[in-house]
């Protein structure tokens, strides 16, 4: 069985760059990983999404378990397999769907009971049981199981939601065992407040995962106090672990992040922008379904190798989304998962030969400009 862990291969200021090693493959980083919430990412072929240089995808603990259930995945072989994708995969605990679920809900310190948002179906969902999903679907990286409160939120109900979060992770701990081959990653949670992450990620650095994930941000705090955790939050995980940001986000809350020292990231973003008529692009984010592009024969950009860029022209991907034709999601989610790995290689390079901050600077500039005038 191949080494599974983390090799931190160069750093400027806080920015990291380095390898994941699993049997499945190297996840280079930082790393952005799309998200195959229910075995597919939407819009795209699993060789599609490899050829845009992503080393790993997203899977969802939650919509898996619903249907089409994980043992019945486990009896077809595993996940990987189930939707033909060999490199690694990450599955979420399902924690963050289940909590968002409110009313249709109930939380104790076992766990939660739910209602299926399918057909209504009652379930329970423990760190245990997440751990045995997880196990069944044969995911490279499992989480544990936490509570994820949205913000805001008053420093009591943080506070007890942090350490329900921290017994739930010594749990997932003690539930996921010895698996060689596979790495549990721990989620910090404590909202915005400094003391309350620095007490979570204690309690996780004493139990021991193979990755630190800080949790509990994008969930309605604003880019400034996301970035303003991100100033702190990274730095009481430790050093020698990747650092995984759930669900951020647009481009440049990944740079922002990157920046402050987290290795792995992910986000339905480009894939549900691309099926709603958004490109992102180096100049900022495009809006397809203006009428601008009707007669715009020029490439969404021209700078762009993906197929979308490549080979149609602004006035086609105008008509496809207007007429509303399947190719339209198709070409745009490409694209913008094309450029989210483009940023992320070129992060990579920029934080290994020492020019971080240029780059940064650089990336800035150019969203400054703007989207190409019209003709």
């Amino acid at each position: 069985m191949a080494q599974t862990g983390f090799r931190r291969l160069a750093q400027d200021g806080a920015a990291r760059t380095g390898v994941i090693d699993t049997p499945r493959g190297q996840i280079r980083t930082p790393a952005f990983m799309p998200v195959g919430t229910a075995a597919t990412v939407k819009a795209m072929l699993p060789e599609s999404v490899a050829a845009t240089g992503a080393d790993i995808l997203l899977g969802n603990t939650y919509h898996l378990m619903l249907r089409p259930t994980a043992e019945r995945i486990d009896r077809l072989g595993g996940l990987h397999r189930f939707m033909n994708w060999d490199k690694p995969i990450l599955t979420d605990s399902g924690g963050f769907q289940v909590m968002s679920l409110s009313g249709l809900r109930k939380l104790t310190e076992k766990g939660v009971t739910f209602k299926s948002h399918i057909d209504g179906s009652k379930h329970e969902l423990t760190p245990e049981r997440s751990m045995e999903i997880q196990r069944l679907l044969g995911s490279d990286i499992v989480m544990c199981f936490d509570e994820c409160p949205a913000l805001p939120a008053d420093r009591k109900r943080l506070t007890e939601s942090m350490r329900l979060s921290m017994r739930w992770a010594e749990r997932s701990r003690e539930a996921f065992g010895d698996r060689p081959g596979h790495m549990l990653f721990g989620i910090q949670q404590g909202g915005l407040e400094e003391d309350l992450r620095a007490e979570s990620a204690e309690a996780l650095t004493r139990i021991g995962f193979d990755g630190y994930a800080v949790g509990g941000l994008a969930v309605g705090e604003g880019q400034e106090a996301m970035f303003g955790c991100l100033d702190f939050a990274p730095a009481q995980l430790p050093e020698d672990k990747p650092r995984y940001l759930m669900g951020v986000g647009k481009p440049d809350d990944i740079v922002g992040a990157v920046k402050r020292g987290i290795d792995m990231m992910d986000c339905v973003l480009p894939s549900r922008s691309g099926r709603t008529g958004q490109a992102w692009t180096r100049r900022g984010q495009v809006n397809l379904k203006n009428a601008r592009h009707a007669d715009d024969p020029r490439p969404l950009d021209e700078n762009c190798t993906c197929p979308a860029c490549r080979s149609y022209s602004r006035a086609y991907l105008h008509h496809v989304y207007r007429a509303q034709e399947m190719i339209s999601g198709m070409l745009l989610t490409w694209h913008n998962l094309h450029y989210y790995q483009q940023i992320m290689q070129e992060m990579r390079a920029a934080i290994a030969e020492g020019r971080f901050a240029a780059w940064e600077a650089a990336f800035h500039a150019q969203r400054a400009e703007g989207d190409i005038e019209p003709l």
